[in-house]
């Protein structure tokens, strides 16, 4: 029998029923996805041993997916926590999100209508328990084993128990007596019982006769690969979209390897404008610069003034302009991110920097001193004009090399794929201006007010991208925090940051062979200032930051990093040192500022009331880019 890949079985269960079960609010859901009870296979009977040294949590611990029938496209949520309790069975906590898709399936799991969970899992190593007797299968032990994902399914192999198998891709992974992950071999049972009665007639008949079943099984292996590898094709080249690559790859005898190649070429050069920013309005830097935010909001303050219209006529073409683009109605007068980004992006120009620092306005004006904005800075990609909710495609696993024998061929294996999505969230502020402030016509009036929309808007879009939690305030999108990258520990009560930490921190990434791009650290002066003052090593003159530089590689400071992150420590405050690509961090903007002007709320003063709103989401494209410590103790 000829070796075969690692196969992914499945188990079904059923989701528990009690009011404990469902968190409509949080949108989680407690679920049993494994057990040791005993399961019937082609091969024997197979129990899946529960003991801590036997399965390997890791893939459900980093997040692991939760899909809708095994099919990697259809991803709906996150496995939050795993664990395997002392009646030895795995339990995990599930979160669903919040687009449309996953939307519709949580509220079939709310009303019961969805209640049966398989998981999928990889046998690694296989013993046997028990030989056959008296009529009785073998019994086989898998004593290591590691589970990939969990999803809901239509219809478990048997819903009256809670235990089975998914009635899809029902492929099965016989054992011998002591397998191996890399010996894992392939026999359904038809195939035994046609290989034993083979074996017979070859241990009868003459040697001619031999050669003529053994030319005739080639035949037929030949014919059952082939048709494997057009129906591979076609699944995986409908489900990624790409029904014409996939017919161009099975009418030319390409293998599925392959056309994985070929595919995820297509899906990457189909992502490539997430790297740029789009000018949505086609503005020129002249143009840009001379948006009026005064004019602006004049004319919404004095919708009867003619005056005021006209003067505010070339904000509101562009405003119409952006709008469109956009494919939102707007409130008052949309400001096109080409203007936005214009505005936050001083500091640096050859870092491309967002540093924000103390502006003097005016002759007497002395603007607040702000947080620096460091995510563009540091290399943060935008995605803008968006209109419609986003799906990244992402690769998640590879093909498999293997090394052979004289006239042998390779196992097949193929690369999966999966998608990374992202919804609008929305920020907003306001702000009261004077009429004195509203009629002046000093270019550092219209500073000021461009200074203190944009500004606040942009920091709290800045500090989102870093700290922001959809778990704590389901209102916020994900910052880099809140994703399962690399968590390098100070200790259970934290600790002062020392050279080993830093060297962890970079090792994280580096291990997951992400170690490229936009790499820099991040940080706050708290933890700046007590890395100027700790040595490498104890009597040298020699500091663990010297410069601008940590380690080789830029470092960039600023109070948007929080100092009161609790962590538990005894003592001080905790903070964060994040590291990472930040290439990889994508900024996903579905409108510009869009202004409203509210003149009644103070008019007994002539005052008027402007608020800002601003719709953003952030996508971290590989997890294994970042690592970050957050549990550094300062004083």
């Amino acid at each position: 029998m000829k070796p075969h890949k690692q196969k992914i079985e499945r188990r079904a269960f059923t989701i528990a029923k009690n009011d404990n079960a469902i968190n409509e609010e949080e949108r989680t859901v407690e679920l049993a996805f494994s057990s040791e009870e005993p399961y019937e296979r082609s091969f024997g009977i197979e129990i899946l041993d529960h003991s801590p040294e036997s399965i390997q949590l890791d893939r459900m611990t980093e997040g692991g997916p939760v899909l809708v029938d095994h099919d990697p496209t259809d991803h709906v949520g996150v496995v939050e926590s795993v664990s395997v309790d002392g009646d030895r069975r795995g339990r995990a906590r599930v979160r669903f999100g919040r687009g449309a898709r996953a939307t519709e399936i949580f509220n079939d799991v709310v009303d019961g209508i969805r209640r049966s969970i398989s998981v999928g899992y990889r046998v690694l190593d296989m013993v046997m328990e028990r030989d056959a007797t008296d009529g009785n299968p073998p019994v086989y032990r898998v004593n290591k084993w590691q589970p990939l994902e969990i999803s809901l399914v239509s219809i478990p192999a048997d819903a009256t128990v809670g235990i089975g198998r998914s009635d899809e891709n029902t492929e099965e992974t016989p054992m011998t007596e002591e397998v191996k992950s890399e010996e894992i071999i392939e026999a359904p049972a038809e195939e035994i019982v046609e290989e034993v009665a083979v074996a017979e007639e070859v241990a009868e008949e003459v040697s001619e006769k031999s050669a003529e079943i053994e030319v005739n099984a080639a035949r037929e292996d030949a014919v059952r690969s082939e048709r494997k590898r057009a129906a591979d094709i076609a699944v995986m080249g409908e489900k990624a979209g790409a029904v014409d690559l996939a017919k161009e790859f099975i009418d030319g005898g390409k293998s599925v390897d392959e056309f994985n190649a070929a595919l995820l070429e297509r899906m990457t050069e189909e992502s490539k404008p997430m790297s740029v920013e789009k000018e949505e309005v086609g503005l020129s830097a002249k143009e840009a610069k001379e948006f009026s935010f005064v004019r602006a909001i004049r004319a919404l303050a004095n919708p009867t003034d003619s005056k005021a219209q006209a003067d505010a006529s070339f904000e509101r073409e562009v405003s119409e302009a952006a709008a469109k683009a956009y494919g939102k109605e707007v409130r008052g007068i949309m400001v096109p991110n080409e203007v936005l980004h214009r505005d936050q992006t001083v500091g640096v120009a050859a870092d491309g920097g967002n540093l924000v620092g103390t502006d003097h306005l005016g002759a007497s004006f002395i603007d607040l001193l702000r947080n620096k904005q460091v995510i563009r800075a540091l290399g943060a990609r935008s995605l803008s004009g968006l209109q419609g909710n986003i799906q990244i495609p992402v690769q998640d696993s590879a093909s498999t090399a293997y090394w052979v024998g004289e006239n042998a061929a390779p196992t097949e294996s193929s690369a999966t794929f999966a998608q990374k999505s992202a919804t609008p969230h929305t920020v907003a502020a306001y702000v009261d201006m004077s009429r004195r402030l509203m009629i002046q016509s000093d270019p550092s009036i219209e500073a000021l007010i461009r200074n203190d929309l944009a500004s606040v808007m942009a920091l709290a879009v800045d500090f989102a991208g870093i700290h922001g939690d959809s778990g704590a305030d389901a209102n916020q999108p994900d910052g880099v925090l809140a994703y399962a990258i690399n968590d390098v520990p100070m200790g259970t009560d934290g600790g002062a940051i020392d050279w080993a930490s830093i060297v962890d921190l970079q090792t994280e990434v580096a291990v997951d062979n992400a170690e490229f791009g936009a790499l820099k650290f991040l940080t706050n002066p708290k933890v700046a200032g007590a890395m100027r003052q700790t040595q490498k090593v104890a009597g040298e003159a020699r500091f663990l930051l010297e410069g601008d530089s940590l380690a080789g590689y830029p470092l960039m400071v600023s109070n948007q990093v929080r100092s009161d992150l609790d962590k538990g420590a005894s003592s001080g405050v905790c903070s964060a040192l994040i590291y990472g690509n930040w290439n990889d961090l994508v900024i996903c903007e579905w409108s510009g500022l869009d202004l409203a002007v509210d003149p009644y709320s103070l008019s007994t003063t002539g005052a008027v009331r402007v608020t800002a709103f601003h719709d953003v989401d952030f996508v971290v494209r590989r997890v294994e880019s970042f690592a970050a410590i957050k549990d550094i103790t300062t004083a």
